[in-house]
């Protein structure tokens, strides 16, 4: 999967030159959460805020259609009470999303609304401010993450641009992770963004 992310990071820098492509660059509070799953009781931890910010590529494929691929630092995780105490994760990522976007002109602008799924990889993290350990082992997280995401937005003329996303993981990052013990990240915030390049 790591050499799958890399492909998808050169492909983003490879596709900045065709002619009618748009950079920009985004950037905005997120708010995380996990699902939690222990010997099969489920919980669900309480948000804390972080940042999500990077750039933008839109790749027109049709009239009002693009594909939008991003490259983005994210930060997700989540606090809550474990064995009667405080326990709070922060978890960071580098985010690959590859969003499918429709872009209709409404007013003196466009509206968007995009889809699709993302890749991340987890550059680090702590918990109560002690480093967490990644593998697939008890007690370590799965550094790959992958999972969908939506966004829906409104892009003005002069290219200012904000909107609201939400990313929900799919993949079990528990290390030794079963259908009676998982780790799941779910986000979402506020984008606002600058769009240049392109015509």
């Amino acid at each position: 999967m790591k050499k799958l992310m890399l492909s998808a990071i050169a492909i983003l820098l490879a596709s900045a030159s065709f002619a009618q492509a748009k950079w920009g660059v985004v950037a905005g509070p997120t708010f995380s959460s996990y699902t939690l799953k222990v010997l099969g009781s489920k919980s669900t931890s309480d948000i804390i805020t972080n940042f999500r910010g990077g750039v933008t590529l839109d790749l027109p494929i049709a009239d009002e259609f693009y594909v939008q691929p991003s490259l983005l630092y994210t930060g997700k995780g989540g606090k809550g009470d474990f064995l009667t105490r405080d326990v709070k994760t922060n978890l960071h990522y580098l985010e690959l999303p590859v969003n499918f976007m429709y872009k209709p002109e409404v007013g003196a602008g466009n509206l968007f609304i995009g889809i699709g799924p993302y890749l991340a990889y987890a550059l680090g993290g702590n918990v109560n401010g002690n480093s967490i350990d990644f593998g697939n082992q008890a007690g370590e997280l799965k550094r790959f993450d992958v999972g969908g995401n939506f966004q829906v937005g409104y892009e003005l003329s002069n290219g200012i641009n904000f909107g609201l996303y939400t990313d929900l993981g799919l993949v079990n990052l528990a290390g030794d992770g079963d259908s009676d013990n998982s780790f799941r990240n779910t986000s979402f915030g506020v984008n606002i963004g600058y769009k240049f390049g392109g015509k």
